[in-house]
């Protein structure tokens, strides 16, 4: 959040269980292990810290990028965390030893979004620069660069169900085949910058817009079959 802080909630009652603080400037990106009790987080502050859930506080700390961190994403088979940030790098650590094991580099604007795989393309990022990239993690640089997008590619999200993913930009939506990056298709009828994406194992695309709209997803088709636009606030220029 903006407020710097890290807040844990109980899904059942909607009870705020826990606020972590250590940030010191607004914190971007989350990312959960599955394997262990671990929460890693990534901030403006280009703090990116591993957090024990089970004795909440702060056990290791990542060092390296050299202006604000926008997302982390941990590799879906090994210990290793990826994350991207302002000074146009995405950084590969190993988790335990909070080694920088690689630096990928060649984007020419801010890195936001960004993705990871078991299989090559190990990790996918998108850039302010309108570029997206595959890179190979073995080699440590870009097999793909994907120039579609005309405006910042601002977050992407790999589908659960078949290799492939989407990327959203300031133009539109777009599905990509996962190994090679080869285009498929636009999604269109979000009429708004898009900032967030997310598909789950039904094949549900929802994508968020800065007019404050979500629209749902065919993912297979591209067919957007509902929105929601956000309820215009009293006295906010909108309303007027």
């Amino acid at each position: 959040s903006a407020d710097r802080t890290i807040k844990i909630w109980d899904l059942a009652s909607g009870q705020l269980r826990l606020t972590l603080t250590g940030h010191i400037h607004t914190v971007r990106g989350l990312a959960v292990s599955p394997n262990h009790p671990y929460l890693f987080s990534a901030g403006e502050d280009k703090k990116v810290m591993c957090w024990d859930l089970e004795q909440n506080k702060v056990t290791r700390h990542y060092h390296g990028h050299l202006s604000g961190v926008y997302a982390c994403a941990l590799h879906p088979t090994l210990d290793l965390l990826v994350t991207d940030s302002r000074d146009s790098t995405a950084r590969v650590w190993d988790i335990r030893t909070a080694r920088s094991v690689m630096t990928l580099a060649g984007h020419q604007g801010t890195v936001g979004a960004l993705a990871t795989n078991a299989i090559d393309p190990q990790v996918v990022t998108g850039s302010m620069d309108s570029t997206v990239r595959l890179w190979d993690r073995a080699a440590g640089k870009a097999s793909v660069t994907l120039t579609h997008h005309k405006k910042a590619v601002r977050d992407l999200c790999v589908s659960q169900t078949e290799f492939s993913f989407v990327t959203a930009g300031a133009d539109n939506i777009k599905k990509w085949q996962c190994r090679d990056g080869v285009f498929l298709k636009n999604l269109a009828g979000h009429n708004a910058i898009v900032n967030a994406l997310a598909v789950n194992e039904d094949n549900v695309l929802m994508s968020g817009g800065d007019d404050g709209s979500i629209c749902f997803w065919d993912y297979k088709t591209g067919y957007k079959f509902q929105q929601i636009d956000t309820i215009v606030q009293p006295g906010s220029l909108d309303c007027e």
